[in-house]
């Protein structure tokens, strides 16, 4: 049986919006009005942060404290190769997606010649690079940085010797190779997404289950086909946004809230149906933002009733 340990990691400095730093604390508390003993249940770490960059004058503008965010991104991939090494398996709690690529180098730490695959539950492909960004946030670029991609047949900014030294940084942490096989990725719910990053999806071939193709085909068949595309990996990453979501539905309560989304069935039918191969080594909870949220904290406490029912499927699946 899997023992838990939370890595509360409250950084949100890869973001364009402020405010998914207070994310894991709002979940922590629609535990607590829930009267749920969750969060006291488990070991946990605190990750520490740079949010205090966000006062300093970006000076990166197609990677904005990308500096800090290789930083955020060490602690984090720390944390999980610790949590591995110590057999616990890591649940992370996140605020932007950028951390993601912490994550991912953190398990490539602890198992470097095993093949990682990677079920990405977003609305957002999140496969920019800083010549491709058209924000300069970072949490648009994790799984760029985790394949090695540049992606400069899209370039369409012109990018600082600097920034690329620091991209490149980025791109080394846990293992200096490409941490990720492309093939080895597969979206579900990606539906906002610029050419760029189309590009890279046509290039490599990367699976997206759209919400509309997971409706109509049934969760079975695209679960089973799934799995089947991840055969020859070793170990799973999920990485759960909320954006994922359908924002009318939910919440709002997110930095890039997207309509006609998933239901938060469905997300824990795909989470559970991933688990259910017992291949998966860690799982991330990210971009929960109350302070957009608009219906009190109730992207929180969706996110946490996700959590919670899935725990149980957690605890069972390295079994």
């Amino acid at each position: 049986m899997n023992q838990i340990k939370l890595i509360k990691n409250r950084s949100d400095i890869g973001a364009g919006t402020r405010g998914s730093d207070m994310g894991i604390d709002a979940i922590e508390v629609a535990a607590i009005n829930m009267g749920s003993d969750y969060f006291t249940r488990f070991d946990y770490v605190d990750v520490a942060s740079h949010n205090e960059s966000v006062y300093n004058k970006v000076t990166a503008v197609f990677a904005k404290r990308i500096g800090f965010v290789v930083e955020q991104c060490n602690r984090v991939c720390d944390a999980v190769s610790e949590s591995l090494n110590e057999g616990k398996f890591p649940l992370v709690m996140s605020g932007d997606h950028s951390s993601a690529l912490g994550t991912i180098s953190g398990i490539k730490k602890a198992y470097p010649h095993k093949r990682l695959g990677v079920v990405w539950i977003d609305a957002h492909a999140d496969l920019h690079s800083p010549y491709t960004t058209p924000s300069g946030n970072v949490h648009g670029m994790p799984l760029a940085a985790a394949i090695g991609e540049d992606n400069t047949e899209s370039a369409v900014n012109g990018v600082s010797d600097h920034t690329l030294g620091i991209w490149n940084e980025l791109k080394a942490i846990g293992a200096d190779s490409r941490k990720v096989f492309p093939t080895d990725i597969i979206f579900f719910g990606v539906r906002d997404y610029e050419a760029p990053e189309k590009a890279v999806m046509d290039k490599y071939g990367i699976k997206n289950y759209t919400v509309a193709e997971y409706r109509y085909r049934g969760p079975e068949t695209c679960l089973n086909e799934a799995l089947a595309q991840l055969d020859d990996c070793d170990l799973i990453y999920i990485s759960f946004d909320v954006d994922s979501l359908d924002s009318d539905l939910v919440s709002n309560g997110t930095g890039t809230p997207v309509s006609k989304g998933f239901d938060p069935d469905e997300v824990k039918n795909i989470i559970t149906g991933i688990l259910s191969c017992g291949k998966v080594s860690c799982l991330e909870f990210t971009e929960v933002n109350p302070l957009l949220d608009t219906k009190g904290n109730r992207m929180a406490e969706v996110a946490f009733e996700i959590l919670e029912d899935i725990t149980d499927h957690l605890l069972v699946s390295g079994e």
